[in-house]
């Protein structure tokens, strides 16, 4: 098996994933986390013989979990970091506007602030370059891994390749972004430049309001992604996954890692190898196995506009607000912005509320009836990218945390890259990006 820092060479075959089988039963793998990345892990260690057990003390799918309100994008052209040049000068202007996309508790400022500045380290060129190859390196296969999965689920309505549009309240909004435009036609992701006429051809339910946007045709979306994660949950229970309800607190640890997890309520639950991805809560667990990774939640909201009927069919970005429309099997998803305030404060529910008056002018037609609120907490690296590696001080146990807003979009490729480190097999694709010891 490759070497921590080894860079192994894609096991592919023109162009995409491939992944053989032996066939043969193999040992007992324990996934902590049953979100969406969890699942997917779960699946594709059946398809590599091992024996699977989840542990996660929501139901998955439920909305407990993060992956529960995500907004929905299925995009392998995903490779831009959260972190550009340039980012310093917004953030002082995103913390001083109580509706920014930015908001930092003050009683938490000095938990968060090393994790920003290794955010704010993170946007010099040289290193966005890095983090933005290694992001495309992972997401590009993620309709290639999910198919499979879909299909065996019975849920192939739940990912829709209609493209994604970011939309710009200016004439000359996509020349102010001209440098992450030439990350992804770097990168091989296919761009088109609308003008206001394109933009209403394209997407006649949005308001007049918009003079430009980009449209990448080639991306996908999800209109329930809690509906997916229990899907596939279910598939892989069929196949003789065990799912237990029941949060872990900490490990018995033996020659090479955990023995055993312990508990909430004093249980305990042997172990042979172990996947922890267990999203923001992975890094206090990491901690506790010899590994300090930053790790914050990225706390973001969410405002569901039932049975709204704009006409939107493409989930669309504000460029300019930063935030996202999502079209969903129930009606409207806003989402966005990130708050920072750690994984025990309550939520702040006027976040999802501004994410509502801010999406109003973006529709020709927007009656708001019912709507629903809700927060999760995204599991954010400072570099936008997750960790995919095996524990220093623990063989038997692989990491698979941090995906942040890209959870759903790199859950099925991560999956299949876990499953084939367990199996002593080459990964898909360089893991030196995403090592743990990387910060």
């Amino acid at each position: 098996m490759p070497g921590r820092r080894a860079r192994s060479r894609p096991d592919r075959h023109n162009g995409s994933i491939t992944m053989a089988s032996t066939g043969i039963p193999r040992g007992k793998v324990t996934v902590i986390g049953a979100g969406i990345v969890g699942i997917c892990t779960a699946n594709y260690l059946l398809k590599q013989g091992f024996a699977v057990e989840v542990v996660d003390p929501a139901l998955p799918g439920s909305e407990e979990q993060c992956s529960f309100g995500n907004a929905g994008g299925i995009c392998p052209g995903s490779c831009i970091p959260n972190s550009m040049p340039g980012v310093l000068r917004n953030v002082p202007k995103w913390l001083m506007d109580p509706e920014g996309p930015l908001i930092v508790r003050l009683a938490y400022l000095p938990h968060a602030l090393p994790w920003l500045l290794r955010f704010l380290a993170a946007s010099r060129k040289p290193r966005v370059e890095e983090i933005s190859a290694a992001m495309r390196s992972l997401h590009r296969y993620t309709f290639e891994c999910y198919e499979p999965l879909i299909k065996a689920a019975g849920c192939e309505d739940l990912l829709q390749k209609r493209g994604q549009l970011f939309v710009h309240e200016t004439a000359d909004g996509p020349s102010k972004g001209a440098y992450g435009l030439g990350l992804r036609r770097e990168h091989g992701v296919k761009v088109e430049i609308l003008d206001a006429d394109e933009i209403r051809q394209l997407e006649p339910a949005l308001a007049p309001i918009f003079k430009s946007a980009v449209y990448l045709p080639e991306q996908g979306q999800c209109p329930n992604p809690g509906r997916l994660v229990a899907k596939l949950a279910e598939h892989a229970a069929r196949q003789g996954a065990r799912f237990i309800r029941a949060k872990v607190l900490g490990f018995d640890m033996g020659p090479n890692g955990p023995s055993a997890l312990r508990l909430e309520g004093g249980g305990r639950m042997p172990v042979e190898t172990v996947v922890l991805c267990a999203g923001a809560w992975s890094g206090d667990l990491a901690r506790k196995l010899g590994d300090h990774i930053p790790l914050e939640s990225e706390r973001g909201y969410h405002i569901m506009v039932r049975s709204a009927d704009t006409g939107l069919r493409i989930q669309t970005i504000s460029a300019d607000r930063k935030f996202v429309a999502s079209p969903m099997e129930d009606g409207l998803r806003i989402a966005g912005n990130v708050e920072f305030a750690g994984l025990q404060a309550p939520a702040n529910m006027n976040r999802a509320d501004v994410l509502l008056k801010q999406a109003r002018p973006m529709f020709r037609k927007l009656e708001v009836g019912e709507v629903t609120r809700w927060m999760g907490h995204r599991p954010g690296t400072p570099d936008s990218i997750p960790v995919i590696d095996r524990a220093s001080r623990a063989k038997n146990v692989i990491y698979a945390f941090g995906h942040g807003h890209q959870g759903l979009i790199g859950g099925a490729v991560t999956g299949k890259i876990v499953s084939q480190l367990a199996a002593g097999l080459p990964p898909a694709i360089d893991l030196t990006p995403f090592r743990a010891d990387r910060f």
